[in-house]
Formats: C-alpha cells, structure tokens, sequence
C-alpha cells in the first residue's frame, strides 16, 4: 500500500533555528574574528585559513545575536536602533516559544532541543540569566496566563519534572531521598513509549513555583556533579511539563507533554594530534550523542526515501528501531525495512517521539562566530541541516485516565437504566440486583479517586513549598548578615547556586559532616579535615591543613591567608569558589567576570602561560594560538583531576600538561603548529607517555569510571579489599599504554655551507618542545667524492651555480650526544637520532644507543646527487637538517630506517635529488620553456653588449698604441690579474677562522655553575667565564680584522692596477 502525497504535507518537519552569540572575554581580548555572516534565514561560515573557502546552510529561523545590541537601565538587552537586526531573548520566544505553547494547548506533545559546542550560549537561549530570561521561563509565564485567561472553561493540571542523563544514567534532579545507585531505569510501554520509572512529578500552580523547581534542580545537579566528579558539558539536562486540560462541557481531556531539553556539548576533537586509543573511545560518555547523530541521519534518509516513494521512485519503507550498524546495512543493500536506532542510547529513548514520533519538535542551534571554534561551529550547522530534514506524525493526545472516567460513566449510564427498569417492573431486591447496585457503588468511588487526584499531589506539595520558601528565606537573611563562598562551575547555569556561609568563630571545611561547626564539601581531593575558616572581628582567614591543596587567586597557599572580598578559591582538585565578604564590603562590582575560565586563567597565569603573550606585537592573533591557549585552560582542571584520582587510587602515574613544538621550527625555520599533549609519567617503572589531547580525554573518562567504582566499594565495605573491586588488568587500564619511543628534541644543521662545498663542524644544543636543553649534539658536513674522500680548499666554489647539473656528494656525521638529561634521569633508557634530507621518502635513524650520557655516535651517512638541480641547490641554501633525537625506554621497540623504496649507488651512498618520471617530464618541459624565454633575453643582451665591447675594444687600441716599448710593456703583461682568486682566499681564512669562534660560542653556552657551587666556586666560575670571553671576543676581533685588511690590501691592489689601465 502506498503513502497519499497529502500525508506528507500533514506530516510536521523538525522546525531548525541557528542563533551567533557575541564574543565572549577569552575572545575578545584575543582580538578573534568574526568568521560568520547571516542573511535573512541563510548562513554562512568561512574557513579561516581559507578565505575562498565559504559553505551555506538556510534554516527556518537565522537569529544573529553577535553585535548591534545595548543594555538599557533594567539590564535587558535590546537592539541598539529601533528595528535592528539583533535578536534579543523576546524574539527568539516570539518565534519559537509561542509555537511550542500553542502546539501544548492543542493537545500536542512539544519538544524544544538546544545543540552546540559548550560555552556557545545554549543555557542563555534555554535559561537566560537576571532580566533576560531564556525560552524556559518565558515559556512557563506564558502558560501560566494562558491557564489563567481560560480556567472557565476547562481545568488544567501543570506536572514539572526534570532529570539530567549522565554517563548512560538517568538521575531524578527534584528527588527527595539519596541517589539511585545506577540511575533510574528507563521503561517503555504500548501506550506511553519510553519513560523513566519512578521519576518524581511535581504539581505546579504558577510560574514562580516552576522557577523554585528548577533552583532546587539546579541546586542538586551541582551538588551531585560535584560529588561524582562529572563533567556537566557532557551531560543532558531535561525539564518536562506535562499539562493536563479537562473540558467538562466537552468531557474531552487533552494531555500534552513539553520536553525541553539542554544537550551535552558538541564539541569535536581537533584533528590535529588527535590518534585511535587501544582503549574503547569515551565509552558511554559520548553513545548519547553519537547515537542522537545516528538516528538524526538516518530518519532524514528515510524520509528522503519516503519522498521518492510518493513521487513513485521507491517502493514503500518501513520503519522500526534498532541498531545503527544493522539500519546502515540494511540501507545499503535496500531493504524495505529501516531500523532506526532509538534503543542504543538513554537520551534517544526518551527522545523516540520527538524525532519521527508523536511531537512538534524544534532544535535550536547555538553558535560561536570566533575564528578559533570554526571546527565546531560547521559540525553544529551540519548537525542542524540534517535535523531539519526529519518529519514527525504529531496528533492530538486524549488522556487514558479521561477515557476511563466517560467509560465508567457510560457503565454506571447503563446499571441506573437496568436497575430503574427492574423497580418500574415492581420486581423485589434480588441478587442480580444487589451486584448492580455495588458496582455502580464501585464505580463511583473510582470516579471519585481519579478526580481528587490533582488534589492530593497538590496537598503533598504544598509540605515541599512550604520547606523551600523558609530555606530560600534563610538564605537571603543571611547573605545580608554574613560572609560566604559562593560556587563557580564551569557550566554558567550551575554557578553560583550554592553558598556555604562563614559565620563568626572557627569553621572547618572538608568531607567531615559530623562536627558541630563544620562545612561540608564533597570533590576530588578535598580531605576529611581540609581546611579552617577564622571570623574574628569582621576578619576572614584560611587555614590549610596538612596535606591539603588550597589555591588563593591562583596561587597555592600553605599558611594561614586572610581573605579579601572576591577573591578567588580552589580547594581540592577544582572545588571553585568565590568568596563575598561582608555586605559592608559589597560595592557594584560586576561579579559575573569571575566565571570558570577566569579561574584557569589565572592557574594558568602563574604557570607562566599568558594569552596577552601571543597577541603581542601583532594585530591579529593567530587562531592556532588561541587554540592551544584555550585547549591548556580547558584541559588544566581535567589534568588536576587525573592526578587525584591516580592519588586516591595509587595508581602512582603523574599526569602534565606540555605544549607541543613550542619552541620548534621546521627545515626552513618556520615555527610548526602548536598543539596540546599530556606528558603521562609512572613514578616507580620511570615510563613515559605522551598523550594528544583527545587520547587523555577519552582516558580520564574512563578513569572516572573506575573511579566511581572504587567509591562505591569503599561505601559497601569501608574496609581496605574495596580497591581490590576496581583492579583492571593491564590491557583495560586505563592509566596504562605500551611503551614507544618519545620525541625529545630537535636541533639544526644548516646546508649552506655546502653550496660552496665548504665543510662544517658544530655543536649544536638538542632543544626540548618546551625549549628545555636535551642534550648537545656534535655533527659535520664533510663534501667528499664519490668514494667519500674529503674535498680539499681547491674545491671550494665561489659561485654556487657551479654545482648545476654535475655531480654532489656529502657525508652528514654524527659524532657524539653529550649531557642526554632523558638518560641521566634513568640509566635504564637509551636514544637514537633520526633525519631527513631533501626528497628522502623515508627518515633515517642511527643505531640505539642505551645507558650512556655521554653516548658515542659515530654514524656516517653519504648522500649524492647524481645532477644537481636548481630546487636542491635552492633546498641546500635556504633549509637545515632537523636532527630528531628520539628517546628510548626498555620494552619499547627501536626506530628503523625502512629502505625499500631508497635508491643508494654501488658505493653504498643514498641518492637524492630524484624526480618521478611525470615530475621529470613536466619539469623538463617547464626548463624547456624557461631556456627558450632566456636564451631569447640573451641573444638581445649580447647584442647590445657586442655593441659596447666593439666601442671598448677602439678604445683599448688607443691606449696600447700610446704604452711606450721596454719596462711598461713588460709591465702591461701582468696587468689586472683576476681578484676573484684572493677574495675566495680572504674568505676562506675567514671562514676557518669563524668555526673556531662559533665553537668558543657552544662553549660559552654550556659553561654554567654547578648547583651545589659555594660562594668560593662562584667565584671560580666568574674568573673561567670571562676567560672564556675574553678568548671568546680576542679570537672574533683577529678574524673581522683579518678580513678587513685583505679586503682592504684587495682593493687597494686593484685600484692601482686600473689606475695604469687608465
């Protein structure tokens, strides 16, 4: 049977609006640039490494929010002209809101989605923060009056819930008792689908009933991020209305859920650093997401299909769910059934009627305009063009309970008409009768009970409401009598819920409740007994305790500190607060600045990474930069974490934060791209791994996982066996890896000198990605002959074009490593050296070299080139060879030169300077080309020179026939001799001269002081240095006059030869 095509015009596609956020600080301040523009409903993105390279997506609703906007004196933002393109919260809920109200009053379910990248302004859209209230609120003062306007003629009924889906786990956010061990479980029957089983619901009167709802929610989603060390970026957030619309003149009852739904963050790993981990990537941490994406994919294939079977391309398809893979097989081979994968995640189970069901839905996306988020950005707009295409079968919903209350009715209709039959009859009681009489009894009172049960949630209630307004009445009493701290997290919405108030006396802080004056705070690293809190005379101090980790305004503190209005703390691992004094104290600060990032800034400041640092001296700051930047302050509090939770469970591995090719640069010395890694560091095998940004944050969710775990065996048996329940093995651990080898260090060894077939010796220091001396590496360029002879100074070309089209051979000699600190930190550990040159396809390695500090390379490589071209002579004056020193740790395998596809001569030197036949012929042609071009210029260069020469030539004939015979003509015949000769010479011995001054340089440079030198072996060492200074400027003062004296003596030889020419 075939779809009419009316049905797919009754069919209600997802309803898609982006929305561009301003700048924030971190963006401004790094002067980011703008990268999207917004016409009407269409919008684009430019990539910012490529300006020609622009895609397009067109939505249903386009919001620009970026710029245009000011804040009037009740701090709403508004456009700053009447008319303005700026979107403001008002009309963001104009277009969507409203929708999503009058579809619940119809009778239908809603559902409003927020996507994006963390940070992009989701919670604003959804929550909003002060005057500018978000889609949520708006939402809920609008039903509300909408309630109101029409309680005459139907009664309504408001149930809030809301629940936060973490790690696969549905938590209850308004839950009176403890947490459910394992979450709430996820349910699913014929007539209500998926629902999670004994999710509170709460009855609500009024909006100001849903806003206290959603702090205690709030309130509860901060504590229990904070106790289970969870990400909330990575967690969803649901709030379900259900509301309940009884017509009595209609008997109709009309039940309608909205789901409002605030997604975990988007975010993608950049690509670059990024490789596969052993270990099973983010394992439920990211199935929710990945398999919204997955069902998102597919139902806009299957709707696409449905489409060609309306136009008669395509037989009909039928729709059921199940996994991805197997839906993705199936489209593929054409089957007529699509399994859509809703049961492989949490999220898409309880989002079944949302996409492809029961609902009218809308996404909204939210984006970041920075050039540095474009990755993000253009996968969320992706995200949202596929969403747009999916087509849900939204109906009317008549309540079940409604629908039992009219049959009990039309039954108790039916018992009065037999039994008012009977008594007309005249007939006595019987027993028939009597049964009549006790169902219609029966009935009545099930009528009866359905109907009071509004009443009674509203009773149980009220208890809750009462308790609440006498807590948020204390509260706000005593916010205007005392000091306290306030909770910063890295989510906004979750900031500043929780405050922990200092009053007068001594207090202490930490995981111990038990005390009468304590503070109580549950995290990662915070102690039993972790701190001290003094209120004496209007004066706050802090106390750490042993072994306690307090940071103050980013610093750590160890004694007692006193405490100033908004300063900034960290207790623990990443426990944030903000500390308010006294209301006295309080001036109009704008507190909002001390958010999540201005904490990390700061941590990150005083480990000397600034972002003013890579905006200095340019207009523009490179987004790479940024990137690294922003990367470091996000994975600075994950790092700290790490490193508790290796602590807490002895796992003895240190985990820190390096920034990758730091001070690097390429051959040509080009700085190379920077990028985040995690230096992994086992404390008793000494091993060492280095981790890419992705890999250590795929690991430190697995971590938390075996973290959890040991918790909750430490909770059923405090007994020490609990960390037995959590042992992995080596293979599943993931505090562990195999063992490779590590890149220390790079150095350079320039090729110039080779140009002219002048050998060369250096020292050279092995540079750390940090800039950290490694080690110091001798090297030569020896050019030889073909059986590797050295060249002699006759060799030597002045002219490097010389070496065009002939024969090059060179040897590259490494010598010797000095000072390796990779092995002086464990003797167990060895290093070998890698290299490229020019065109080699493959890099190549010395022989591993284990136990030495000072080992001894002795490692000879020649290289030929059988006709020099211009890109190798180009290649040989502009670029060096970068000298990898590669680290090597027992267990690991040894780095080898892979010489399949090397070509080498039958003196065993390896060939560069190949060609790929195409190459060769394109290149050969382009010369071709080239030389015709030229030869042309010449033939009209000496042409005109032929004309001056013949002009030049008279005039020499003159000057002969005037030289006298005898002594000037003797004199004439060794006139003008060439000066090339003696400058080539000059400048050899000057050359010569310079390798020794730049040896008494590295010199120079590893001379330093001994750590354990007294005062006496200062001085010791101030007299050797400016020694080695003095030898240092005496030798470089001999060379430059050398120089100048045969230049001079040149010239002046020459000038005195011409003057007889004259």
């Amino acid at each position: 049977m075939r779809a009419k095509a009316s049905d797919m015009h009754s069919k209600d596609c997802v309803k898609v609006a982006v929305r561009v956020r301003p700048f924030n600080k971190r963006e401004r301040d790094a002067g980011s640039r703008c990268i999207i523009s917004l016409v009407s409903t269409s919008i684009s993105i430019q990539d910012p490494r490529d300006c020609h390279n622009r895609r397009s997506f067109c939505f249903d609703y386009a919001y620009w929010s970026h710029s245009g906007f000011t804040r009037d004196q009740t701090g709403l933002f508004v456009p700053e002209e009447p008319g303005g393109r700026y979107a403001d919260q008002h009309s963001v809920f104009q277009d969507l809101g409203v929708g999503i109200l009058e579809n619940a009053l119809q009778g239908y379910n809603a559902t409003l989605l927020a996507y994006g990248q963390t940070g992009s302004g989701k919670s604003y859209s959804m929550v909003g923060y002060g005057p500018n209230k978000g889609l949520v609120p708006k939402l809920c003062d609008r039903l509300f009056e909408a309630i109101r306007e029409n309680q005459e003629n139907r009664q309504c009924q408001v149930f809030f819930s809301m629940l936060e889906i973490y790690n696969e786990q549905v938590v209850d956010l308004l839950s009176r008792g403890s947490r459910t061990a394992g979450g709430l479980r996820v349910r699913e029957e014929l007539q209500r689908g998926f629902y999670v089983e004994g999710l509170r619901k709460i009855p609500c009167e009024n909006a100001l009933q849903v806003e206290q709802l959603m702090e205690q929610g709030t309130r509860t989603r901060t504590t229990a991020a904070t106790q289970m060390n969870a990400n909330s970026s990575r967690s969803h957030m649901l709030i379900i209305l259900q509301l309940k619309q009884i017509f009595s003149k209609e008997s109709i009852t009309k039940q309608s859920n909205i789901n409002l739904v605030d997604l975990a963050g988007s975010e993608r790993q950049r690509s670059s650093g990024s490789e596969a981990d052993r270990l099973k990537e983010g394992t439920a941490i990211n199935l929710s997401l990945t398999t919204l994406g997955n069902v998102i994919r597919l139902l806009r294939f299957v709707w696409f299909a449905l489409f060609l079977h309306v136009a008669g391309s395509i037989s009909f398809l039928h729709i059921r769910s199940c996994s991805p893979s197997s839906a993705l097989a199936d489209v593929a081979v054409g089957k007529k059934v699509v399994h859509i994968p809703y049961r492989d995640s949490v999220l898409t189970k309880l989002l079944q009627s949302a996409l492809g069901g029961n609902s009218r839905t809308v996404m909204i996306a939210t984006l970041s305009p920075a050039d540095i988020c474009y990755e993000e950005s253009l996968s969320t707009l992706r995200y949202a063009e596929r969403a747009k295409r999916i087509q849900n079968r939204a109906v009317v919903n008549e309540s079940p309970t409604e629908r039992l209350v009219k049959e009990l009715k039309a039954e108790n209709a039916r018992l009065l008409q037999k039994l008012s039959r009977m008594d007309q009859e005249g007939r006595r009681a019987t027993d028939e009768s009597k049964e009549l009489r006790q169902l219609l009894t029966q009935n009545e009172l099930q009528i009866r009970a359905i109907q009071t049960l509004w009443e009674q949630h509203l009773q149980e209630a009220l208890k809750d409401w009462e308790q609440q307004y006498a807590n948020i009445t204390q509260e706000r009493r005593m916010m205007q009598m005392y000091p306290y701290i306030l909770n910063i997290n890295e989510d906004a919405q979750l900031s500043g819920v929780v405050k922990l108030f200092i009053q007068e006396g001594e207090w202490g802080i930490g995981l111990c409740d038990s005390a009468p004056r304590s503070i109580s705070i549950k995290g990662l690293g915070i102690q039993e007994h972790h701190a001290v809190f003094r209120n004496e005379q209007r004066r706050v101090t802090l106390t750490p305790l042993t072994g306690s980790k307090v940071i103050v305004n980013g610093n750590a503190v160890y004694e007692t500190a006193e405490l100033q209005h908004l300063d900034r703390l960290i207790l623990g691992s990443n426990c944030t607060y903000l500390f308010v004094g006294y209301p006295s104290e309080r001036g109009g600060e704008d507190w909002s600045r001390y958010d999540y990032d201005y904490f990390q800034s700061e941590l990150a400041a005083a480990e000397g990474i600034h972002l003013s640092e890579s905006n200095t001296g340019c207009s523009q700051t490179d987004p790479s930069l940024l990137a690294v930047f922003y990367d470091y302050i996000q994975l600075m509090p994950m790092v700290a974490e790490a490193n508790q939770i290796s602590q807490e469970l002895s796992k003895g591995v240190e985990f820190k934060l390096e920034i990758k090719n730091l001070a690097l640069s390429d051959s040509r010395g080009h700085d190379l791209q920077k990028d985040i890694v995690v230096r992994v560091t086992a404390a008793g095998s000494k091993q060492v791994w280095m981790w890419s940004k992705a890999k250590f944050v795929n690991r430190k969710f697995l971590m938390e996982e075996v973290y959890q775990q040991f918790k909750a065996a430490q909770h059923e048996d405090n007994r020490v066996e609990g960390l037995l329940a959590v042992v992995l093995p080596r293979d599943k651990d993931p505090f562990w890896d195999p063992v490779e080898p590590l890149l220390l260090g790079t150095t350079h060894l320039w090729l110039q000198s080779l140009a002219f077939r002048i050998p060369l010796e250096e020292q050279l220091e092995v540079l750390g990605s940090e800039g950290t001396e490694e080690a110091i590496l001798q090297a030569q360029l020896v050019p030889c002959t073909s059986t590797g002879l050295p060249l002699g100074e006759d060799d030597i070309l002045i002219d490097p074009s010389e070496v065009l089209g002939r024969r090059l051979d060179f040897q590259l000699v490494l010598d010797q490593c000095c000072g390796v600190r990779w092995i002086r930190e464990a003797r167990n550990r060895g290093i070998q050296i890698g290299f490229r040159v020019f065109d080699c396809s493959e890099p190549l390695y010395t022989p591993a070299v284990w136990h030495n500090i000072n080992p001894l390379l002795d490692h000879r490589v020649q290289f030929t080139s059988l006709q020099t071209s211009q890109r190798l002579l180009d290649y040989l004056q502009s670029s060096a060879v970068v000298l990898e020193l590669w680290g090597l740790q027992e267990g690991c395998s040894v780095l080898s030169s892979s010489l399949g596809a090397v070509r080498m001569t039958a003196e065993g030197a390896f060939i560069i300077d190949l060609l790929h036949p195409s190459q060769a012929a394109l290149s050969d042609s382009a010369e071709l080309s080239c030389s015709v071009r030229a030869l042309q210029q010449d033939v009209e260069e000496l042409k005109s020179l032929n004309e001056s020469l013949r002009k030049e030539n008279h005039s020499l004939r003159e000057q002969l026939n005037a030289v006298k015979n005898g002594g000037d003509g003797a004199r004439g015949r060794s006139l003008r001799p060439s000066c090339d000769a003696e400058f080539a010479r000059a400048l050899k011995v000057f050359y010569h001269s310079m390798t020794s001054v730049r040896g008494q340089l590295q010199r120079l440079r590893r001379h330093r002081p001994s750590e354990e030198s007294d005062l006496l072996g200062l001085r010791l060492f101030v007299d050797e240095q400016s020694r080695l200074l003095r030898d240092f400027s005496e030798q470089l003062e001999d060379g430059v006059s050398t120089l100048k004296q045969d230049v001079a003596a040149i010239v002046r030889r020459k000038r005195e030869r011409s003057g007889i020419w004259s």
